[in-house]
């Protein structure tokens, strides 16, 4: 309700405006903020915690089993010695590279150690595969909640069909998205533009499912009650290197994400999400211009 009589009053304040200035319009559901900041606090343990999980056995394979018997592996993060001393490396797909001081070898106390990810990119710092799983499985649920929620309240205030579900206008202007993303050309309308409808609805409708049941078939728990689950992704290790692909993909997301921002305009972006208010172009611009990111 709140929500509703917010945006009837930003589109007669939009009428009152003299001819060039730029309206201030209420474009960000109150729920939509809340999950968005629920999700970046959850994101940020799990991120940390699960980084601290994955360093208890730094590889990833391909299939049901692991081990020394099998040529399965796709990914290896460790440290071996050379005549120079210990050097780190991070294996893809059987081609080595040399990642000391970040990956496989990193100081501790200013002592070089065997490490798949650095401390200061772990919670704990320290080597801890418990605490890291209590903080990962807490924040875990925090998230699958905050996502069946959000699902719901975008049913019920048209946020899903409104503004993530790209339609055939959108796809005709996804070559001058792309164009103008690339000249850094951005404009404010309402609306999400065609690279923002995908990009967040392959976060939410792809990644972040995909991130849930992969964590879910890892679970002991889970495996014992739908034992067939691994199955269908392919094996326990195929989905736990799954739902390390999509952590990559998120963080990506993220780095993309927060350079738009940047170049896009901070403080009315940050207003955006905070309040829900956003300052467009004036309405003298060519209809059908796209966005600016958010």
């Amino acid at each position: 309700m709140i929500d509703k009589v917010e945006q009837q009053r930003s589109g007669s304040d939009e009428a009152r405006l003299p001819a060039g200035a730029k309206p201030l319009v209420y474009r960000q559901f109150l729920w939509t903020r809340i999950t968005h900041w629920t999700w970046a606090i959850a994101m940020f343990f799990l991120l940390l915690s699960g980084l601290q999980i994955f360093n208890a056995h730094p590889t990833l394979y391909i299939g049901n089993q692991s081990g020394f018997g099998f040529s399965n592996e796709v990914l290896a993060i460790g440290s071996q010695d050379t005549p120079a001393g210990p050097v780190g490396f991070t294996r893809v797909l059987g081609k080595s590279f040399n990642t000391t001081g970040v990956l496989g070898l990193s100081a501790v106390d200013n002592t070089p150690t065997e490490r798949g990810f650095p401390s200061w990119a772990t919670i704990p710092s320290y080597q801890d595969l418990g605490t890291g799983r209590v903080v990962h499985f807490f924040f875990a649920w925090i998230l699958v909640i905050t996502f069946v929620g959000w699902l719901i309240g975008g049913l019920i205030n048209g946020h899903l069909g409104r503004d993530l579900i790209p339609r055939g206008r959108d796809l005709r202007n996804l070559p001058r998205d792309v164009s103008d993303h690339l000249k850094f050309r951005f404009h404010h309308t309402r609306d999400y533009n065609t690279l923002q409808k995908l990009a967040y609805g392959g976060v939410l409708f792809v990644v972040l499912p995909l991130i849930i049941l992969t964590g879910l078939t890892m679970s002991p728990g889970i495996d014992a009650a739908v034992p067939h689950l691994a199955d269908i992704l392919g094996g326990r290790q195929t989905a736990r290197t799954i739902h390390f692909c999509m952590m990559l993909l998120l963080v990506g997301f993220f780095v993309v994400h927060m350079l738009m921002v940047i170049a896009a305009g901070p403080l009315n972006e940050l207003r955006s999400i905070v309040t829900g208010w956003y300052r467009i172009d004036p309405p003298s611009q060519p209809a059908g211009a796209p966005e600016q990111e958010i």
